[in-house]
């Protein structure tokens, strides 16, 4: 039986409550004020950007359509919502306010962003204002103080039981995408054929899923973050690497999975060792655990598997220690997720600031944090064919590390990324993207 919803959302608005109070007091502020973000166009034209609302302005309530829109709380008084809703006949007016948030704030309608200055706190001097500076209405300047970011930021990377609710419905839908996706493949469809049907099943567009989709065929998967998507499938189509999310109120998924053609050939064998690998280090996200311990495991467990087919020479740990397995692995073993896909404070040492230093030799990781109950992080380990930097090797003198003629036989394959979004717990972690895929 699934939670009730509404008595989660109530809970993590208390504890939204709880940080927004210390953040203020921290920050000598008697208010937050959070503007939702306002529409940029763009220059010389009269188009506008896609809207991305603030994520300070989402963490509060589940609304990602409503631009010139403002989030007001004050300590000890009940949150404000200042929500627009224009008269305006060349677009879609945001439906009047409704959901289990409702009922827990204060509504002021206005039909004209500058009336919401009516309804915010008169004194300026003393409102922590959260945002990006385009938002600002007259002399309400988002100043982002630093104590105020740092302490909410840093927060934020432990989910309430409310917010791995919203998670768990977005790997569903990107789970059920991803299926999608793969028939498509399997079918003979292009790359852009492939991002249609995912968009189709997942029922969003581009402006609604969090991040570009990567959906490369063939030697396509060795290039990080592949978004041309071309229009015609390459002759023969030998493998599928997508990396795609989804959305949900606001939460993201971000789920990444490689397919061979030929389910029985070797770069098959190759994707099941690596999952493998992948659901071991799924198991180390546990309370405690540093992860950029997780992340320098995740190197030696690559290698090894590189060492298994005969893609190294050299022992595992000397392909970590000389930098060979990161040729192979050039990027980090993943990164906070929630709000954003990327989410804020990866680094934080603490919430009054300070930076965690990633290993040495390891510049692209994205969280050197320990992991705590209430994180969520994917785990995505790759194995890629990326020519730049194999040829690097060479130049370092490496190049007898590599058995360069088995790197040939892969290289028509370009990679392979498996990615899962998982909770860490008190227990056993929960693997949010296995679960939808097992229901």
């Amino acid at each position: 039986m699934r939670p009730d919803l509404s008595v989660l959302y109530a809970d993590h608005l208390d504890t939204l409550k709880q940080r927004a109070d210390e953040a203020l007091q921290r920050g000598g502020f008697d208010a937050l004020v959070v503007p939702s973000g306002r529409l940029h166009f763009q220059y010389f034209d009269d188009r506008d950007y896609p809207y991305a609302v603030n994520p300070q302005f989402k963490a509060w309530l589940p609304l990602v359509r409503v631009p010139d829109s403002w989030l007001v709380y004050q300590p000890g008084q009940r949150p404000k919502v200042i929500y627009l809703q224009p008269f305006d006949y060349w677009h879609v007016v945001p439906s009047a306010p409704s959901g289990d948030w409702v009922e827990h704030m204060d509504v002021a309608i206005i039909r004209k962003p500058e009336e919401a200055a009516q309804h915010l706190p008169k004194d300026i001097a003393r409102c922590a204002i959260l945002g990006e500076p385009q938002s600002a209405l007259g002399d309400y300047v988002p100043n982002n103080p630093v104590p105020v970011v740092a302490y909410l930021e840093y927060h934020r990377a432990f989910k309430t039981p409310y917010e791995v609710e919203m998670m768990r419905a977005a790997s569903r839908i990107g789970v059920r995408a991803h299926r999608a996706a793969e028939r498509a493949f399997r079918a003979g469809a292009s790359e852009f054929g492939i991002h249609l049907a995912y968009c189709q099943a997942a029922q969003q567009d581009a402006n609604d899923l969090p991040y570009s989709n990567i959906v490369a065929l063939n030697e396509h998967g060795a290039v990080l973050h592949y978004t041309d998507r071309d229009r015609m499938p390459p002759k023969p189509v030998r493998s599928f690497l997508i990396d795609a999310g989804a959305s949900f109120d606001g939460y993201a998924c971000d789920i990444t999975r490689t397919y061979s053609n030929d389910t029985s050939d070797e770069f098959q064998a190759l994707i099941d060792a690596v999952d493998r690998a992948q659901l071991a280090m799924c198991d180390q996200v546990r309370n405690g655990f540093d992860y950029r311990r997780l992340h320098l495991d995740a190197h030696l467990s690559l290698s090894r598997i590189l060492k298994d087919f005969g893609l190294i020479t050299v022992t595992p740990e000397v392909a970590v220690e000389t930098g060979v397995s990161s040729a192979f692995f050039p990027h980090g073993i993943g990164h906070g997720i929630g709000l954003q896909v990327h989410d804020v404070a990866g680094f934080a040492e603490s919430d009054r600031g300070g930076t965690l230093p990633k290993p040495d030799g390891h510049p692209y990781l994205r969280l050197t944090r320990a992991l705590a109950p209430g994180m969520v992080v994917t785990i995505e380990p790759g194995l890629y064919f990326i020519d730049m930097l194999l040829e690097q090797l060479k130049d370092r003198g490496l190049g007898p590390s590599v058995d360069w003629a088995r790197v040939d036989a892969f290289r028509p394959f370009g990679g392979i990324r498996i990615e899962d979004d998982v909770v860490c717990t008190d227990g056993a972690p929960i693997n949010l993207t296995r679960e939808a895929f097992a229901a």
